[in-house]
């Protein structure tokens, strides 16, 4: 079977927070849309030098995850802030 693979590319500033990722839904926020990611697909993240790192996720769970309730993002949310922003 040979699907479809997006690749989201993540930049990081310098103290860990997200500056730019790609394939981010309208409306919300770069960091909310990493932590939703990274909750359902972290194992997918390749780190690079430079604070880079990309996910490659087949297209269909990525749409899956861009429909995904706002509710469900605001509740990783504050997960992530309760751990300090790391997620």
């Amino acid at each position: 079977m040979n699907e479809e693979l997006v690749v989201i590319h993540v930049r990081f500033a310098n103290d860990g927070t997200v500056q730019e990722i790609g394939e981010r839904p309208s409306g919300v926020v770069a960091q909310a849309w990493f932590s939703r990611l990274w909750k359902k697909a972290g194992d997918r993240f390749q780190v690079f030098a430079g604070g880079r790192g990309i996910f490659r996720l087949p297209r269909a769970e990525l749409e899956e995850l861009r429909g995904e309730a706002p509710e469900a993002q605001e509740a990783q949310e504050e997960v992530v802030a309760e751990k300090g922003g790391q997620g």
